[in-house]
């Protein structure tokens, strides 16, 4: 029984060799990667219960990497502490099961809450639900998970781009992925009807960026829209965060005293507390808003966020077009508001590192060496940049000073 570290590249590059070899893994001992003569990989967690050495196969290699092994070898041992076998429940579990009761929407949902629900921030887990629910589930919910194939992965992705969501597409598809191969690693599924599908649109870096006349348009058409994504939309553009972001701002994430927005690390993408620097346009927006919410600050229903982006976008667009009078805009979308605002900044000379750090990019100007040695936030540079950019985007459409320098045309 070798005992080895279990990283990525040697579980990746191990080799069968002849019979079945177990290699523990030296920083979890209890884990085991099991590897047979024919090569197939499979991880288990050893554990004594009632006296008696026990194997509980937790799944396949590579459907769950190491990483995600260990942690579902510590579910597993969480419940021989509270005296329940992991091995005799996953078998009864089994016995139990039917095709009534494994379809694809129960299954889903186990997914969702026992694995997506425990390694992804909120907004991470909400965004995937939603998309679970509103096509995949939607469609096969009733059926027997073995029974959904490969032709039904592709007539649901082929549905979503014929509606003209090539990007939605994508997601989708990567996600149902990673549900069929979750099952699998669960014992809930044979082959994955979505192995080797490829992604129907080959996704390019976008670069719209909004002119100050359709910044115009869209400030008026906020203001027509109005409550709450009127208020949604300029707090994009004057924050220069994230849709997600913005969409679910709390109340105790603001010290208006002090004109900051501290963004938890749960919420942010890239897992990062940040902290944004309030303009006085950005704080004005917040106190016009109504408060239906002790805790989040844009909601109809104070339960939940805002959400419907689709259909606000579609009321803005009709809005910006009305105000444009018969000039033809082409599609944006509500995260070309952010780069439109990083576009802005650096147009008034403001610097990229600056940019970078008002925008919580995890990777930006400053790089390697200096990057690890540079921890200097910059939060004055910060707040100039967004006080600079919210008087630019007031004036667009209050003008007060001949001294403002046009952002001209803007990245098509």
């Amino acid at each position: 029984m070798p005992t080895r570290k279990l990283t990525d590249l040697f579980v990746e590059r191990v080799k069968p060799a002849r019979g079945r070899v177990e290699y523990f893994d030296a920083a979890y001992p209890a884990l085991a990667l099991r590897v047979t003569e024919k090569g197939a990989k499979s991880w288990c967690v050893f554990y004594r219960f009632r006296g008696r050495l026990r194997r509980f196969t937790i799944g396949a290699y590579p459907a769950l990497k190491p990483a995600q092994a260990r942690r579902e070898a510590t579910a597993a041992l969480d419940r021989v502490r509270q005296g329940v076998d992991p091995a005799e429940e996953k078998r009864a579990r089994r016995d139990q099961r039917s095709p009534e009761h494994e379809t694809f929407g129960a299954v889903a949902r186990d997914y969702l809450e026992l694995h997506h629900k425990r390694n992804s921030r909120e907004s991470t887990f909400s965004v995937v639900k939603h998309d679970f629910k509103k096509h995949a589930i939607a469609k096969w919910d009733k059926r027997p998970l073995a029974s959904i194939t490969r032709r039904d992965v592709i007539d649901l992705i082929d549905g979503i781009v014929q509606r003209g969501a090539e990007v939605q597409a994508n997601r989708t598809l990567a996600r149902v992925r990673a549900f069929f191969n979750w099952a699998i690693a669960k014992d809930r599924l044979a082959v994955s009807p979505a192995a080797g599908i490829k992604l129907p649109t080959q996704e390019r870096e976008r670069d719209r960026v909004l002119s100050d006349d359709e910044l115009r348009w869209l400030l008026r058409a906020c203001d027509e829209v109005g409550w709450p994504f009127g208020s949604f939309a300029k707090l994009l553009l004057l924050t220069a965060q994230r849709r997600d972001e913005v969409a679910r701002m709390e109340r105790a994430e603001l010290d208006l005293a002090t004109c900051t927005w501290t963004i938890p690390g749960e919420r942010a993408k890239n897992g990062r507390l940040h902290e944004v620097q309030l303009s006085q346009q950005a704080i004005d927006v917040l106190q016009s808003l109504p408060q239906v919410s002790d805790r989040f600050v844009l909601t109809t229903d104070a339960d939940k966020p805002i959400a419907g982006f689709s259909e606000a976008k579609r009321r803005l667009d009709k809005a910006m077009t009305k105000a444009a009078v018969d000039v033809a805009i082409p599609h944006w979308t509500f995260h070309d508001l952010r780069r439109t605002a990083a576009t802005g900044m650096a147009r008034l000379n403001f610097p990229p590192h600056v940019v970078d750090k008002v925008l919580n990019h995890a990777s930006g100007k400053i790089r390697g060496v200096a990057r690890v040695y540079n921890r200097f936030e910059y939060r004055d540079e910060r707040r100039a940049a967004l006080e600079a950019w919210g008087r630019y985007v007031t004036e667009l459409v209050e003008p007060k000073s001949a001294n403002v320098v046009a952002l001209r045309g803007g990245v098509r």
